[in-house]
């Protein structure tokens, strides 16, 4: 099935600081559930929604680095926190502060994951906007996108070197307390 290309309009939706943006996916990615929040801001409908790639609200902005590391976070059984940007059915974009959990059977097996996301701190999405873009240019300017994602990568870990953090650590460092 082909999908439709989706421009972005650089309009950005936001949600309310009481809401949460729910999914939960299979193995795959495929998603099995979507709350009322993530269905209203995404602008999707359930049917459109239910069965559909997570990957169906990927902004073209995002670094395939992140989603390598988040991919890998999860597929290795951890949890991981992430700063997204996501693509409305209308091309509108969205960010989330992303907490993303694998969900275990009795044998310990990943069955699935759950994925809870909030409104980030503005001065957060400030910090990460350039980095992302440093990123982004990063894999665009490579030969090939393997090259690139490789490369983004390890420009990200110099930078979580220099800070002496971790990717969780640092999302965590520019979550402001209330």
């Amino acid at each position: 099935m082909t999908r439709k290309t989706i421009t972005p309009t650089g309009r950005e939706r936001t949600f309310g600081l009481d809401e949460i943006i729910v999914s939960k996916t299979d193995p795959k990615g495929i998603i099995t559930y979507a709350n009322h929040t993530f269905l209203k801001v995404s602008g999707y409908s359930e049917e459109e929604m239910l069965g559909a790639p997570h990957n169906i609200i990927r902004h073209p902005d995002m670094p395939r680095c992140v989603f390598h590391l988040l991919w890998n976070t999860i597929s290795s059984g951890h949890e991981i926190f992430a700063y997204v940007v996501n693509l409305c059915k209308n091309g509108d974009h969205y960010w989330v502060l992303a907490h993303v959990t694998p969900t275990f059977n009795l044998k310990g097996e990943i069955v699935g994951y759950h994925s809870s996301r909030r409104v980030p701190d503005k001065e957060a999405i400030e910090t990460i906007v350039p980095i992302y873009a440093q990123l982004k240019n990063i894999e665009d300017s490579a030969s090939d996108w393997r090259t690139g994602m490789e490369e983004a990568e390890h420009t990200l870990g110099n930078l979580l070197a220099d800070s002496g953090m971790t990717y969780d650590q640092f999302a965590f460092s520019l979550v402001k307390c209330v």
